[in-house]
Order: structure tokens, then sequence, then C-alpha cells
């Protein structure tokens, strides 16, 4: 899994972004072409899996941008109730753990001046 962090610059129209920690950079017309381009820059290093980014204005002409390659996106397993009484399948090879059974909430009596004994407006 690959993470990478680029600060971005614009100046009029024009965007420019490098590495926090690297030598790659990219530079576009629009925000969004960047943000395209950056991607595509993250994916000829490290082309592991699916991709995730974020954008993020720190001021209206810079911003962070991040990119991360591999790793999971989203739930990734299925697991269904009902009459059906074939496993789950997996895609790590092991057994889904089942979910340990949720706690009980109490629910508390609020208590009232009047259980107290006395009474505020007394």
């Amino acid at each position: 899994m690959g993470v990478y962090t680029f600060i971005c610059k614009g100046s009029g129209a024009d965007w420019s972004a490098k590495q926090l920690n690297g030598d790659l950079e990219a530079s576009a017309g629009s925000t969004f072409d960047l943000q395209r381009k950056l991607v595509q820059v993250a994916l000829s290093a490290d082309s592991s899996g699916a991709v995730q980014s974020s954008f993020s204005y720190v001021t209206p002409s810079s911003a962070v941008f991040q990119v991360i390659v591999g790793g999971s996106v989203g739930g990734g397993s299925f697991v269904g109730g009902g009459a059906s009484s074939a496993p789950a399948a997996s895609g790590g090879g092991g057994a889904a753990a089942e979910a340990p059974p949720a706690e009980e909430k109490k629910e508390e009596k609020e208590e009232s001046d009047e259980d107290m004994g006395f009474s505020l407006f007394d």
C-alpha cells in the first residue's frame, strides 16, 4: 500500500503539485485535471490495487491532495442472514468472524428534585 501526499499551489488558473516526501509532481489548468494527473502519477509509481483520494483546500490558492494506492476499499465482504445455510465467502481465505452481540443499554431514570427529599423552589 502506498500513500502519496502532494502540496498543491495555484497561480491564476494554473495549478502545480509536488510530493511532500518524494520527487513526484504534476501541473494542470484546473484542480480537477491536477487531481486526475496526480492519481496517474501515483499509479505509475505503485499499481498494487484500488485507489482512494482526498483533496482539501488550505487557502483559496493552496491545497493538500492525498492518494492511497492498495489496501481495501469499502466493505469487501457480505454476510447475510435468512434461510440460506451456505457459509459466507471471504476474500482472505479465512472464515468470517461472527460479530459480538450488542451490549444492552440500561435506561437510567433521571432523578427529579422531589426524589431527593428537598426542592430548590421551596
